[in-house]
């Protein structure tokens, strides 16, 4: 903008932002218009420049735009340290992409399974153990869902209550363990404290209280998965059933005899488990299936088990006896009922595993006049009896080396035929037709019959018994064996002699396996060896009719049942270590068409020793229970029977 002053132009003063004029100087100013010079550092007002040019002549404002403040000028020293912080940035930048690359990229995978590695866990897989069923299908042994409650006491000390949860360590963890299992916290507080890596606090958990307790994810607490064995009829078999152990192997009994094919194959699981060890859902998962063991049916009718353990209970506890045994079996050999006297329960077995759990089968015994079925059959097979032969038979026999053989009773001289010596049993007569054999036919019969020889039972520890050969027989055993003394035998053993006799005079093996079924629900019939005949179909006839005579006119009189035709032999046998009687009787029924053999063996009864007073009786009740569990129907014949007398 111009001034004009006369004639004369002069461009105005550019001024700077303060108003000074540019290039004057800075100490002072020209007096203008005739006022004083303003102090130097004295400024003008804000907006005095715009005020000033609002009142030049024309009210225009002068055209010039503001100056920038000139950039002060950056000093080398801040220029270094910018440089500094970018490449310093530009390093760690590259520095973190770079181990990202080599983290996700170059070692990815490696990590990821050292990683997967480490949440990875590996656990045996037991195959379900197959069942154990009675003859019907009754379930006497199964395996149900159970699980073990495991800590890790070195973490569970370091357990921190989330919030108000409670109290912290072992004390919190009881505290919340404790009433889903069922136990007192501090008495459960007490087992978390120490330094045990595994220590089991609770088994046989059922899975709803299992889930409860997962569910709580505290670290170091440990749900196990294990196949509980259980028993749903008690102590009903349970001397033949046996038991398992914690692992699931077969202890004792038919679990340990049978163990490997109720076992199965085993299996592994591998998974990915959480902080609390529970399995991460949809984590890995994989391992070898474990496959389920069969499953055995037995011969056993569990309903008539009940009905013998319970009357051999009863008579042990009415005779005092010490013990007894009760065997119920087909003359085909199925077992259908083994009584030991006190069967354990495989639920609680207690120290049952250190011991023998049937004695019917692993304790021997002298059989008594039972065996005397033995020298009448092996007599009549060779001929040198007829049933109706007449003997005078005293009650005291001498043998050659001076020894006194009597008969359980002083009698005068009887006469009795064949049948009537049997009937009587009468030993001094039972002699006078034994002796007609030689050494090696006694032993020959005794063999054939199965002393001396383990039946094949599938039950462990059973005993062979004792028959020693004729050259080895020592002052009157080559005459006490003839009635049963000098031998030894277990109670399936007795029972077997009588079952070869109602089996048409053919030995079958006694066995307790009816087949098996594989998991996919197969059933195979358990294939049984062939039977071995041991006397003719003749023989075994007419020692049945001898048999009947014993129960109708003779010392057997206790073991008849109403409506059927029943054969039996009492027995009674002394024992000198300990000293004692063993009492027993032996029968079978119907006559006419054999379906069931009882044996009833007591050890050292109280209240009588002869076995038609203390074992025929429960006999009776035992075979009359198995006729009907059977379906067998009254005998549709009557007896005719042989002289016992002449």
């Amino acid at each position: 903008m111009s001034e004009r002053t006369g004639t004369t132009t002069r461009r105005a003063p550019v001024q700077d932002a303060s108003g000074r004029r540019a290039g004057a100087p800075t100490a002072a100013r020209a007096p203008r218009d005739g006022h004083a010079a303003r102090p130097a550092t004295s400024r003008a007002p804000r907006g005095a420049t715009r005020s000033a040019a609002a009142r030049r002549p024309g009210g225009a404002p002068a055209l010039r735009a503001p100056r920038p403040a000139p950039a002060r000028p950056v000093r080398p020293a801040s220029r270094g340290r910018l440089l500094a912080l970018v490449v310093t940035f530009a390093l760690l930048f590259v520095l973190f992409a770079g181990r990202l690359v080599y983290v996700q990229v170059i070692r990815g995978p490696e990590i990821a399974a050292q990683a997967q590695a480490q949440r990875m866990a590996t656990q045996e897989v037991l195959g379900a153990r197959g069942e154990i069923t009675d003859a019907d299908g009754v379930v006497l042994a199964t395996s149900v869902e159970r699980y073990t409650i495991a800590v890790d006491q070195q973490k569970v000390a370091r357990y921190a209550a989330r919030g108000s949860d409670g109290e912290d360590g072992p004390a919190g963890v009881a505290a919340r363990l404790a009433p889903l299992l069922g136990v007192n916290p501090a008495e459960l507080g007490g087992r978390l404290v120490g330094e045990r890596p595994y220590t089991v606090i609770q088994k046989n958990v059922l899975p709803e209280v299992a889930r409860d307790i997962r569910a709580l994810r505290i670290d170091g607490v440990m749900v196990d998965k294990v196949a509980d064995r259980v028993y749903p009829k008690g102590a009903v078999a349970g001397n033949m059933l046996g038991f398992v152990n914690s692992n699931g192997t077969g202890l004792q009994g038919l679990e340990m005899t049978l163990d490997e094919r109720l076992q199965g194959a085993k299996g592994r699981e591998r998974y990915e488990r959480g902080r609390g060890g529970q399995p991460i859902p949809g984590g890995v998962s994989e391992g070898t299936p474990a496959r389920e063991g069969d499953s055995v049916r037995l011969t056993l009718k569990s309903d008539l088990q009940w009905k013998a353990q319970a009357a051999l209970d009863a008579q042990v506890a009415a005779t005092g006896a010490t013990g007894g045994a009760i065997v119920v079996m087909r003359p085909n050999g199925e077992v259908l009922a083994l009584a030991d006297s006190g069967s354990i329960d495989p639920n609680d077995p207690g120290e049952a595993g250190t011991g023998a759990l049937s004695p019917a089968v692993t304790q021997v015994f002298e059989p008594g006049s039972t065996s005397k079925v033995v020298t009448m059959a092996a007599a009549l097979e060779l001929g040198l009896v007829t049933p109706t032969e007449q003997f005078s038979v005293a009650d005291r026999w001498q043998t050659p080396h001076g020894e006194t053989i009597k008969d359980s009773h002083d009698h005068p001289v009887q006469q009795l035929t064949a049948t009537g010596v049997f009937a009587e049993s009468s030993n001094v007569g039972t002699i006078l037709i034994g002796e007609r054999l030689s050494k090696e036919q006694r032993y020959q019969y005794l063999s054939a019959f199965g002393f001396g020889s383990r039946t094949g039972i599938e039950l462990p520890g059973e005993s062979a018994g004792l028959l020693r050969t004729p050259d080895r027989w020592q002052g009157r055993d080559e005459y006490a064996v003839l009635f049963g003394q000098a031998v030894s035998v277990n109670a399936l053993q007795a029972a077997s002699v009588f079952a070869t006799i109602a089996n048409d005079g053919v030995r079958a093996q006694p066995h307790l396996i009816a087949g098996w079924t594989s998991p996919d629900g197969e059933y195979r019939p358990q294939t049984q060896p062939e039977g071995t005949r041991v006397v003719s179909s003749e023989t075994a006839a007419t020692v049945l009719s001898m048999m009947e005579s014993t129960v109708a006119d003779g010392t057997g009189s206790g073991g008849a049942i109403a409506g059927y035709r029943v054969g039996g032999k009492t027995g009674t046998a002394q024992k000198f270590n300990p000293a004692g009687y063993t009492s027993s009787f032996i029968g079978v029924a119907p006559v006419d068409d054999p379906q069931v053999v009882t044996a009833v063996i007591l050890h050292d009864p109280k209240s009588s020793i002869y076995g038609g007073t203390v074992a025929a009786p429960v006999f009776s009740s035992v075979t009359q229970y198995a006729l009907q569990q059977l379906g067998v129907p009254p005998s549709g014949s009557s007896a005719t029977l042989f002289p016992t007398t002449w």
